[in-house]
């Protein structure tokens, strides 16, 4: 199981407290010490069957990179090059679990179905 998170993030914060008391074995992924590539970005889009302006976070100052993007599949590759390039962007918590069920894990109910009973 994966975690991406940003450690100053309460649902991050949330998330890990969550996966520590269930016991699971995860790895952290710090993505804005370690963004993803283009590559790992589009994987994880894809699982969570969402565009990139789906997960972007238009409220971070950094957003003006992609304020005035279409949101069209034309925009797409200058979209996940935003979002590489402003990792704040990109929505958090991302947990994959590891048969690949992948969530934004920002409530409990969510962490509940991918942690299972």
């Amino acid at each position: 199981m994966e975690i991406w998170i940003n450690p100053a993030c309460s649902k991050c914060q949330a998330a890990t407290t969550a996966l520590d008391e269930a016991g699971a074995t995860y790895t952290v992924r710090r993505y804005l010490d370690d963004p993803p590539t283009a590559e790992e970005l589009e994987a994880v889009l894809t699982r969570l069957n969402l565009a990139p302006w789906h997960v972007a976070r238009m409220n971070e100052p950094a957003a003006k990179a992609v304020a005035a993007l279409p949101k069209d599949e034309a925009h797409r590759p200058h979209w996940i090059a935003a979002l590489i390039a402003n990792p704040i962007l990109i929505q958090r918590p991302i947990l994959t679990t590891d048969d690949g069920t992948t969530a934004i894990a920002r409530d409990p109910e969510t962490l509940t179905r991918l942690l299972g009973p």
